[in-house]
């Protein structure tokens, strides 16, 4: 527990940098392109279009809504928070690795770097979900107090990625496989996860493997914010406990691995 303490004392120490390099990265990352940020729209909406032939009217054949809300919408309510839970974890899994040589010379928290790359990844997701915004507004998908589930979604996920990141982060540089590893873990949770199909139509085994998924969960937050309104926040009173365990053994196991290597993890590369 005082790792994690420690961990978290470090986060907010240094809320400033960790502002300043998201953005400066948000900036650079698409310095050398003519369309520049607006690829933080184009590159989701090329996938929700992709996503939507094949899943929309290739397999469905149909225009059929799922509980309620069109498919496109479902579409893009599950395939936004997915791309960039995805992407945080990705990033956080190689921040520590791809900055190693700086880290050494420098004197902050490494720890600092995951925060640095999710808060990256939610500048990317403000700007999509600016636009799902609009679109709930106008349709009155959800009451609009729904709309403050959105701050609850940025929490639940800050908790889950930065804990599997603080694991990812260190094994990358121990073991060069773990990369690999968490990429093809990415590809199967993303079909594990509702983000073109709904839970309720789906059979009782896969409704039993998606109840364990944590991105089910994330997921579900999301749509209960925008799209999807039911009885409130998303989920049941064990899918709150089961989730918010995981993330909070994920975040200290995390920080007992992270301080244990982090002062030697040059010697591995």
């Amino acid at each position: 527990m005082k790792d994690l303490i420690q961990l978290f004392k470090e986060q907010f120490s240094h809320l400033e940098l960790i502002y300043k390099l998201a953005i400066f990265n948000v900036k650079s990352e698409y310095s050398n392109h003519y369309l520049g940020i607006f690829w933080n729209i184009l590159q989701p909406a090329l996938q929700v279009g992709l996503y939507y032939l094949v899943f929309g009217l290739g397999l469905r054949s149909t225009r059929a809504d799922i509980d309620g809300i069109p498919f496109i919408i479902h579409l893009i309510s599950g395939l936004f928070p997915w791309l960039f839970i995805s992407q945080s974890i990705n990033r956080g899994s190689n921040a520590i690795f791809s900055k190693l040589s700086i880290v050494t010379k420098m004197k902050f928290p490494s720890s600092t770097l995951l925060s640095i790359t999710f808060v990256n990844s939610l500048i990317n997701l403000l700007i999509t979900t600016a636009f799902l915004f609009v679109v709930s507004l106008y349709h009155h998908y959800v009451p609009g107090w729904h709309y403050l589930i959105f701050i609850y979604f940025i929490i639940a996920s800050y908790a889950f990625i930065f804990g599997l990141s603080l694991i990812m982060s260190t094994l990358t540089v121990l073991v060069r496989d773990t990369r690999n590893l968490l990429q093809n873990f990415i590809r199967m949770c993303f079909f594990l996860t509702p983000v073109f199909w709904s839970i309720e139509n789906s059979t009782p085994v896969m409704k039993h493997i998606t109840g364990l998924n944590p991105f089910t969960y994330l997921v579900g937050v999301y749509r209960s914010a925008f799209t999807h309104a039911g009885g409130g926040l998303y989920g049941a009173w064990h899918d709150h406990l089961y989730f918010w365990a995981l993330s909070l053994l994920l975040l200290f196991i995390g920080a007992k691995i992270h301080f244990k290597f982090r002062n030697r993890l040059v010697d591995y590369l």
